[in-house]
């Protein structure tokens, strides 16, 4: 059953994957064609076709590799400065102007003599940006309907004043969990004052110490403040209240260091043995925003440090080091902690769901601020060229010159074919680490 379960777990990623590829494609497709620009192609996926449709001008179909999509508009590259739009120049300088007039060949091969003004390149600059930016805003908009399904509609969780868990006994550094033994003794260890005191599982604490309590921070500050001896608690139990004394005691509990792991030291402080409970709420629609652009600074800090987070993972991939379970997470990890989210036991389904929509919304905002990066093949590189265009224009109309024309961005494939490669590189070491070294739920 687990396994049918991961298995379902995966198959509701790839449509979720691919859903988001494919609206990202259409924020693409639909600003073109509103536009006038011929779309020859709209795919999802790359490699071998495996279903294609023809609709009018437009071929629609999925490829095999469910990894990215791109729509075909011609007229991409602009013919080379001075040279007729449909004669191009055959001699070259160099390797590198051969690649620039083949791909210039090659998108004027698309375009027929009716279609010379349905090109990309001829519209105006705040067009190109409106089609271009189209992918990344829709997964923009992916993202915050997510977010908001589950903050404002599953909720999220909060840590309450109600005891999710009793520790029965002290916790030691030889036994940090503070379980009972086999027996149901404490051994060496002493009993909790939560223990002693009858608190259970489920209790919501009303008042301890005499000071009321309505959140863990209450409960909390009412702990520490306590003084040894018997303490009066009241708790609400299956909707009556309930008046305990709890034996509050000093006792030396392990610590821990910033990455949760015991230091082997201990440190004398009030200790009551409960951990709080968990419930979702839900917040006001007008929260997700905030919460995205916390979320987007993060992300950004992430894409930022990528080149140092790829030498960390390569590192810890191909050697004994363990993998950083906060480090990069290509679509088959986040695939496989998905299948693994669905088949946890246990646990309720609106937190899978909530879990699963959460993965889905957190890559669709990272999908968005990753390609408005300024470098091609990325849509950022697209909408830099009209951005300079527009500014080269602007300054030689300050200056009284020519139009100086369309920027062509044909002579910066060099450089897009060095940034595809090193993509497609990332991809393979992050690939490769999801396979061999994988990152899960379980840590």
């Amino acid at each position: 059953m687990t396994m049918a379960l991961e298995v379902f777990g995966w198959l509701i990623f790839l449509i979720g994957i691919g859903v988001s590829i494919g609206l990202h494609e259409i924020g693409h497709l639909l600003p073109a064609k509103a536009f006038g620009v011929k779309v020859t192609q709209y795919m999802i996926g790359f490699g071998p076709t495996i279903w294609s449709r023809n609709k009018g001008e437009t071929e629609y179909g999925v490829k095999a590799i469910p990894l990215g999509g791109y729509i075909r508009m011609i007229g991409m590259y602009p013919p080379e400065k001075g040279t007729d739009g449909t004669m191009l120049r055959a001699s070259t300088t160099g390797r590198f102007a051969t690649l620039v007039n083949d791909a210039r060949q090659q998108s004027m091969d698309e375009v027929q003599p009716e279609d010379a003004d349905r090109v990309f390149y001829k519209l105006p600059v705040h067009k190109r940006i409106i089609i271009m930016l189209g992918g990344p805003v829709m997964n923009l908009v992916l993202a915050f309907i997510l977010f908001a399904i589950v903050i404002a509609g599953i909720g999220t969780p909060h840590i309450t004043n109600t005891i999710g868990k009793v520790v029965p006994c002290a916790p030691t550094v030889s036994q940090p969990d503070g379980l009972a033994d086999t027996s149901g003794g404490c051994g060496s260890a002493t009993q909790t004052p939560a223990a002693a005191g009858g608190l259970k599982a489920g209790d919501t604490i009303v008042s301890f110490d005499g000071k009321p309590v309505s959140a863990w921070t209450d409960a909390q500050s009412a702990i520490h403040d306590a003084a040894p001896g018997a303490v009066p608690v009241v708790v609400d139990r299956n909707g009556s209240q309930v008046a305990l004394t709890v034996p509050m005691a000093t006792i030396d509990v392990p610590t821990y260091d910033s990455n949760g792991k015991p230091t082997g030291k201990t440190e004398s402080r009030n200790f009551l043995g409960v951990s709080p409970g968990v419930a979702r709420q839900t917040e006001s629609i007008t929260t997700v925003p905030s919460f995205m652009w916390d979320t987007s600074k993060r992300a950004v800090s992430t894409i930022v440090t990528l080149p140092a987070r790829l030498w960390d993972l390569t590192r810890q991939t191909f050697t004994s080091e363990a993998r950083d379970p906060n480090g990069i997470v290509g679509p088959v990890g986040v695939g496989r902690i998905t299948g693994e989210m669905v088949a946890l036991e246990n646990t309720p389904v609106l937190d899978k769901v909530a879990g699963v929509l959460g993965l889905l919304a957190g890559l669709n905002l990272f999908l968005f601020l990753f390609n408005l990066i300024p470098l091609l093949p990325l849509d950022g590189g697209h909408v830099a060229g009209a951005v300079w265009e527009s500014i080269k224009r602007g300054w030689a109309r300050v200056r009284h010159l020519p139009d100086p024309g369309p920027v062509d961005i044909a002579k910066a494939l060099p450089l897009t074919y060095a940034m595809s490669i090193l993509l497609m590189a990332m991809g393979a070491v992050v690939l490769y680490a999801d396979l061999v070294k994988p990152i899960t739920l379980g840590g």
